[in-house]
C-alpha cells in the first residue's frame, strides 16, 4: 500500500477529452491548431498522435478531392471544397484516422485516405459514415518511409471539427482472452458472491452452501483460495435470487443479504470474521436485486429489495436493527422491480438509483416501465424518469451503470431480457437531467441476444469501460459508445457470474459457477481503489473516485450489487490504458469529506481512509466533541456538550488499521502506549451516532 499525499480541492487538473494510446512512439497527445492547406502540394504535415482541429470550409478556399477511392455524390452533386494533410510512417504499423469524436457532436464529415505523389495518388481508402454514425473512420496498415494523404471535402457540412489520426487498438482476440480454471471450495449452487471477507482488501468468493452452512473461499496472498465453512441458523433462506454484501454494523469484517422467493435474510459477521449470526426477516415476498446501500446516508448502511409483486422494501439501520420499510422508492402496485442500481447520476453528491423493471401491467401500464429516481437530500426519493428519458418499456432485469464516455456523467445501458419491447437501449448522459439514446451506431444496435446479467468493467484496462451482458461475451467500450463483442466467447453460468480481481493482479475475472474464468491480461495498466471510512459507512459504498491523467478524467461510484443476481467486487478498479503516470486520485464520501492524493504509482491498491491524511477536507460531524490536551502523550480527555453522551471509542491509524477501540469512562481514554503520531478517533454517542476527529499524540 502506498502513503499518500493530499492538497487543496482546488488544484485538481482540468478534465480533457480521453484519448486512446496504443504505442510507445509517443507518450501523449497534441492539439494541432492550423488552417489546413486547400491543395494536396501545400498539404499541412501532422503527426502520428495528434488531434488536429479543422477549420470552418467557409473560411478556406481548398481544392475539394476528386479521386473518391470508393465514394458516392449522392444526386451527382460533387463537394466545392478540400482540406489536405500529410504525414510520412517512421515505423510499420496500422493506424486510425478519425473525426468520430465527443467534441465533434457527430458532424456529417467523410474521408479519404492516399498514398504517392500529389501527381500520381494512389488510393488507400475512404470513409463515410462509419458505423452508423455521420462520422468518419478508417484504419489502414502503413510501411515505414511512405508519405501519406489525407483529404476531407465538405460534401455534407462546412463546419469546423476535429480528427485525430492514432496508432489503431490490437484486434479485440489479441486484447483479451481467460482461462478457465476449476476452484475448489465453490459451491455454485446459488448465487455467489466476490467480495473481501477477511479485511485484507483481495477480493474472496462466497457461497451459500445450504440454510445451515457458508462457504468463503479466502484468496490468498500470491494466488490461490482457502476455504473455510461457516454453521449457520434460522437462515431458512438461500440467495435463489440475489445477493450483497456490505459492513453494515461498521465492525471491519462484510456482512450478507440473502435474497429469495420468500423474502430476506441478513448474515452478521462477528467482530472476527470467524462467524455469522442470523437476522431472518418476517416479511414473506418474492425478491429481486438486493443491495446494501446508506439511503439515508446516516453513515450506517441499509438493507433494500427489489419485490417482484408490490412495492420495493428497505430495512432502514438504526444501529442496532434493520427496521422493514415497505414502499417510498418503487411503489408500482404490481411490482416488477428487477434491479436497483445506486449511483450519483445528477453529480450532486448523494446517491441516486435506476430501476430496472420487467413486471405485470403490460407494457405501456407500467409494471416493466423503469424508473429514475432522484435524491432529494432528505432521505426522500423521487421518481423523475419521465421527464430524464428514462421510462423505458422494456424487458429489463438489469442495466450496466458507468461512464461510458469519460465525460464525468453516468450513464446506462438499458439491458433486455426479451425482444417483445426492443432491443439493449444505450443511454446517454447529458449532463442536465436527461438522458438521450445512442444506441443507433453502438454495435447493440445489432444484437439480439438476451440476458439477466448486465455488468460494467474496464476489462482490458484500456481505460473505456466495457459490458458484460448478452450472449455470454463482452462487449468492448471505445469511449465513444461503440461497441465491439469479444470473439473469444465462453459458456457463462446464468447463476453465477460475479466479476472481481481473484488472483490480484489487476485484471479482473469472472467467477463462472464452480471455475473462475481467470483474466490473462495484456500490457495495460491500472489503479485499485481501496476504502475504509469513518464519518460515512466503512465500505465508503456511494463514494464517487475520480482519477486524472493524461487521458483526461475516469470516475467509479461504490456500490454494493450491480446487475441482478450477483455480487461483484466492492473495491473500485480503473484501467489506464499504455499510460505510466496518474495525476491525481480524488475521494468524495458520502458524508461530504474529500480526499484527494497526488501522483499515485499505477499498477497498485491504494488505500485510503477516509479523512486520513492533515490537508484533507474533512466534513466530519465533530462539533460535538472536543479533545485535549492535543497533542498528548498519555489521557486523551473527550469533552461534549450536555445533551451528548459517548459510548465507545475506536481508534484508527493513518493506514486505516483499527489499533485501538473501548467503552468510554470518565469522558477519557489512555494512550500512553500508542507510537507517536497523527491518529482518527471516531466516537459513537448512546443513539448510535458517530462522530470523528483527528489527534496527535507526543
Amino acid at each position: 500500500m502506498q502513503l499518500i499525499k493530499i492538497k487543496k480541492l482546488d488544484n485538481k487538473p482540468k478534465p480533457t477529452l480521453m484519448k486512446k494510446t496504443f504505442s510507445f512512439i509517443f507518450t501523449m497527445l497534441s492539439f494541432i491548431f492550423a488552417a489546413a492547406q486547400g491543395t494536396c502540394e501545400t498539404a499541412l504535415t501532422i503527426a502520428l498522435g495528434s488531434t488536429t482541429t479543422a477549420p470552418a470550409f467557409t473560411n478556406e478556399t481548398g481544392v475539394a478531392p476528386t479521386l473518391l477511392c470508393g465514394l458516392v455524390n449522392q444526386n451527382g452533386t460533387p463537394a466545392t471544397k478540400g482540406k489536405w494533410y500529410t504525414f510520412t510512417a517512421t515505423e510499420n504499423n496500422t493506424v486510425t484516422v478519425s473525426t468520430l469524436l465527443p467534441q465533434n457532436n457527430n458532424r456529417d464529415t467523410r474521408v479519404i485516405v492516399y498514398s504517392g505523389s500529389c501527381a500520381s495518388l494512389t488510393c488507400v481508402g475512404s470513409n463515410d459514415d462509419y458505423n452508423g454514425t455521420n462520422s468518419s473512420q478508417l484504419t489502414f496498415p502503413i510501411t515505414t518511409g511512405t508519405v501519406y494523404t489525407i483529404a476531407f471535402d465538405n460534401r455534407y457540412s462546412n463546419s469546423t471539427f476535429d480528427f485525430t489520426l492514432l496508432i489503431a487498438p490490437p484486434p479485440a482476440e489479441d486484447r483479451l482472452s481467460f482461462t478457465s480454471t476449476a476452484v475448489s471450495g465453490i459451491a455454485g449452487n446459488y448465487n455467489n458472491c466476490i467480495a473481501d471477507m477477511n479485511g485484507d482488501y483481495r477480493d474472496d468468493i462466497v457461497s451459500a452452501i445450504s440454510t445451515t452452512q457458508l462457504a468463503i473461499s479466502y484468496q490468498q496472498a500470491g494466488g490461490g483460495f482457502t476455504t473455510s465453512t461457516y454453521a449457520l441458523s434460522n437462515t431458512t433462506v438461500l440467495p435463489s435470487w440475489s445477493i450483497s454484501a456490505g459492513d453494515y454494523d461498521n465492525n471491519g469484517y462484510n456482512d450478507l443479504l440473502f435474497g429469495s422467493g420468500s423474502g430476506v435474510v441478513f448474515l452478521k459477521a462477528n467482530s472476527t470474521g470467524t462467524s455469522y449470526t442470523t437476522d431472518r426477516k418476517t416479511q414473506s415476498y418474492l425478491v429481486q436485486r438486493t443491495n446494501f446501500v446508506d439511503i439515508d446516508n446516516d453513515g450506517k448502511l441499509d438493507g433494500f429489495a427489489c419485490d417482484d409483486n408490490a412495492p420495493n422494501r428497505r430495512y432502514m439501520n438504526d444501529g442496532i436493527n434493520m427496521n422493514h420499510i415497505q414502499g417510498g422508492i418503487g411503489d408500482f402496485a404490481s411490482g416488477g422491480n428487477y434491479a436497483s442500481l445506486w449511483s450519483d447520476f445528477d453529480n450532486d453528491g448523494d446517491i441516486d438509483m435506476h430501476l430496472s423493471k420487467c413486471g405485470q401491467g403490460g407494457s405501456g401500464v407500467g409494471g416493466n416501465i423503469n424508473q429514475f429516481f432522484t435524491n432529494n437530500g432528505d432521505g426522500t426519493y423521487t421518481n423523475i424518469a419521465d421527464t430524464a428519458n428514462m421510462a423505458d418499456p422494456e424487458q429489463t432485469w438489469s442495466s450496466a451503470v458507468g461512464d461510458f464516455n469519460n465525460d464525468g456523467w453516468m450513464d446506462v445501458i438499458v439491458g433486455v431480457n426479451s425482444l417483445s419491447d426492443g432491443n439493449t437501449n444505450v443511454k446517454r448522459n447529458n449532463g442536465d437531467g436527461t438522458f438521450t439514446s445512442v444506441t443507433a451506431g453502438s454495435g447493440y444496435d445489432t444484437v439480439t441476444s438476451t440476458g439477466r446479467e448486465y455488468v460494467a468493467f474496464d476489462f482490458d484496462n484500456d481505460g473505456f469501460l466495457d459490458v458484460l451482458g448478452s450472449g455470454s461475451t463482452i462487449m468492448f467500450g471505445d469511449g465513444d459508445f461503440h461497441f465491439t463483442p469479444n470473439p473469444n466467447t465462453y459458456t457463462l453460468s446464468t447463476v453465477d457470474r460475479p466479476v472481481g480481481d481473484l488472483n490480484d493482479d489487476g485484471f479482473l475475472d469472472i467467477q463462472n459457477g464452480t471455475n473462475v474464468l481467470f483474466n490473462n491480461g495484456n500490457a495495460n495498466h491500472w489503479l485499485k481503489v481501496h476504502l475504509q471510512g469513518v464519518q460515512s459507512n466503512r465500505n465508503g459504498i456511494g463514494s464517487r473516485i475520480e482519477i486524472y491523467g493524461a487521458w483526461g478524467k475516469q470516475i467509479r461510484d461504490v456500490q454494493s450489487g450491480s446487475g441482478f443476481q450477483n455480487m461483484s467486487t466492492i473495491n473500485a478498479h480503473f484501467g489506464i490504458g499504455s499510460e505510466t503516470q496518474i495525476s491525481q486520485v480524488i475521494i468524495r464520501w458520502p458524508s461530504g469529506t474529500v480526499d484527494i492524493i497526488n501522483n499515485p504509482s499505477p499498477d497498485q491498491s491504494l488505500f485510503v481512509l477516509e479523512g486520513s491524511t492533515a490537508l484533507s477536507n474533512l466534513s466530519f460531524n465533530n462539533e460535538a466533541f472536543d479533545l485535549y490536551p492535543v497533542p498528548t502523550r498519555n489521557i486523551l480527555n473527550i469533552k461534549t456538550g450536555n445533551s451528548i453522551v459517548m459510548t465507545k471509542a475506536e481508534v484508527f491509524d493513518m493506514l486505516g488499521k483499527l489499533i485501538f477501540q473501548s467503552e468510554i469512562k470518565d469522558n477519557s481514554i489512555n494512550v500512553e502506549s500508542f507510537s507517536k503520531g497523527t491518529y482518527i478517533i471516531r466516537l459513537m454517542d448512546n443513539e448510535g451516532k458517530l462522530y470523528s476527529r483527528k489527534f496527535s499524540k507526543e
